[in-house]
């Protein structure tokens, strides 16, 4: 079982950086608001492998602890932390060579559903439930 949710989670991880370095590049055509020093392909990558990987260990320990409930718990919860998470980019303070600061959450906010959708997008492929 944890096999499956480690390749699961290991896709969804590539599937959200690959969604995230799209929009990023996508948003930068859109708006010409360069943000590369402070979210760039390396960290989107790196952001979106770490709360992936770390919502497989999540993941796995609710489905072991709780046996029926597990994964519509971690599901809440996943989902309740991504929501939470939004603050994050609405309150960071950029640098001051930074141009038009105020476009950034426009750019960051979506990027931090990214992990969940791709996860939710995936799990059927990792469960056998899209029959």
């Amino acid at each position: 079982m944890f096999k499956r949710a480690f390749f699961h989670g290991l896709a969804a991880s590539v599937l959200a950086a690959i969604v995230g370095i799209i929009y990023n590049r996508i948003y930068f055509f859109a708006t010409e608001a360069d943000f590369s020093k402070v979210l760039n392909i390396g960290s989107i990558t790196g952001i979106s492998v770490m709360v992936c990987m770390l919502a497989t260990f999540v993941y796995f320990g609710l489905a072991t602890w709780l046996k029926k409930t597990g994964e519509i718990v971690f599901n809440l919860l996943f989902s309740i932390i991504s929501f939470a998470c939004v603050m994050i980019p609405i309150s960071i303070s950029l640098p001051l060579t930074i141009k038009t600061p105020e476009l950034f959450p426009g750019l960051a906010v979506p990027m931090v559903f990214f992990p969940a959708l791709a996860w939710y997008t995936l799990k059927p492929l990792f469960t056998g439930s899209n029959k």
